[in-house]
């Protein structure tokens, strides 16, 4: 996907990509359902934290670290979508799969997202895979007033 790209396929492909890792979110391991990363052995790791506002559509803002061969690389993130109602901040920690080089990280990432917040009780999941085929799995902490269904585009920048 290039930078180019129509905000309407953007999210055409993130809708995609999202519904592809909702339904591996969703199955357990005794699901029928295949997980994009079973058998993967993670390339690195991230924490994360994000601002959500929902009603709607959402927008979210925050940053993080990807922690990738002995070395901390600090990035922005940035990003748009459908679904859910409510504010939450997220801290977010978890694997990042199919890595094989630092150059593929940034960019576009389509993110399927499912979980409550009520004050400081929260549950869920965070998936996110990018044009280049990198995939996150995070466990999402969430603190607010949050009811999250729904998919976004997500943009990763280095910093």
């Amino acid at each position: 996907m290039t930078i180019c790209r129509t905000r309407r396929g953007l999210l055409g492909d993130a809708a995609g990509v999202t519904a592809t890792l909702a339904l591996a979110a969703c199955g357990g391991q005794d699901s029928a359902i295949p997980n994009p990363v079973a058998g993967l052995r993670p390339d690195g790791t991230v924490e994360m934290h994000e601002v959500q506002a929902a009603y709607m559509g959402s927008g979210s803002a925050g940053g993080g670290t990807l922690f990738y061969r002995v070395r901390a690389h600090p990035f922005t993130i940035v990003g748009a979508g459908v679904g859910g109602i409510g504010l939450s901040t997220i801290d977010a920690r978890g694997e990042v799969y199919r890595l094989p080089e630092l150059r593929l990280f940034p960019g576009t990432y389509a993110q399927g997202r499912y979980g409550i917040a009520v004050g400081t009780t929260s549950a869920g999941d965070l998936w996110l895979q990018n044009e280049a085929g990198v995939i996150m799995r995070l466990k999402a902490r969430r603190e607010g007033l949050m009811l999250s269904l729904g998919a976004d585009a997500v943009v990763i920048s280095m910093t």
